[in-house]
């Protein structure tokens, strides 16, 4: 399946998307079905048709209660940044009001010159689950998603710890669907990601290759927190980062960003000045 929240007239929607269009399945947003213990059985239900093609996309999940990202999870990634291959993942936190829509602007703050983009596979929790062993792991997988973790460089290095530099307000586009491990290849999907900047591939690579797959994921972030139907965790980065190149490129605004994941979709946004 292919799953989405929808922005309405009447507020958001949880759809599916079928051959007719995306079907209304009877909850507000993708948090609300997936608190659902027979949340599968229930987005198969039918109700109001919407338009896919003019669709006003929600982050998939609007309010997660948390969203874990790990850092340095591709190895071409990780000596681009001039690191060593880590032993344990690289965690960080982002929050519900970082996130945007998979078409909405991304607004670049007045206080950065140093705007960058990050392609990732994030996962979709669809149960509650605390020190997850491999099956469980599995299970709590709902599926996947694309998200583009725009990274405010001068700030992420401001310190050796990251987060201040990945927590903007309003500026990571997530979306537009969440698909189902059976519809991509299983909980280890090998997917092609790739950034597209004004038409120029910045990023590509394989989520093959991560060196944390999204089951380990699972089982580690679990161990140390319980995580919730909705939660997002996002895998990594490949290389071709614009901090990384030499020269360096930032977005400025006025770019289109597309960040894609294979059989998933992609997000594109259009990077504008902030005020």
């Amino acid at each position: 399946m292919k799953l989405a929240t929808i922005r309405t007239a009447d507020g958001t929607r949880a759809v599916r998307l079928d051959d007719g269009g995306l079907v209304d399945v009877g909850f507000a947003d993708l948090g609300a079905l997936l608190a659902e213990p027979d949340w599968r059985e229930r987005a198969a239900a039918s109700g109001e048709v919407h338009d896919a093609e003019g669709a006003d996309f929600a982050p998939v999940v609007p309010r997660p209660s948390k969203v874990i990202c790990v850092g340095h999870n591709y190895s071409n990634h990780i000596k681009e940044m001039g690191r060593e291959l880590p032993a344990y993942p690289t965690l960080f936190p982002k929050f519900a009001d970082t996130l945007i829509g998979a078409r909405d602007d991304v607004v670049k703050p007045p206080e950065t010159e140093a705007l960058d983009w990050e392609v990732e596979l994030a996962v979709v929790i669809g149960r509650d689950v605390r020190r997850a062993d491999d099956a469980e792991a599995e299970a709590a997988i709902a599926g996947f998603t694309v998200m583009n973790d725009v990274s405010v460089r001068d700030w992420q290095f401001r310190t050796i710890e990251w987060t201040q530099g990945k927590i903007w307000d309003s500026s990571t586009p997530v979306g537009p669907f969440l698909v189902t491990p059976d519809e991509v290849g299983g909980v280890r999907p090998a997917l092609r990601v790739r950034t597209v900047v004004d038409g120029r591939v910045m990023q590509s690579d394989d989520t093959g290759t991560l060196l944390f797959d999204p089951v380990f994921l699972v089982k580690y972030v679990s161990t140390i927190v319980r995580l919730r139907p909705g939660d997002l965790i996002a895998t990594g980065t490949p290389a071709g980062v614009g901090h990384a190149r030499d020269p360096k490129v930032y977005l400025t605004g006025g770019e289109t960003v597309v960040t894609e994941v294979e059989g998933i979709g992609a997000c594109t946004n259009r990077v504008v000045g902030g005020a």
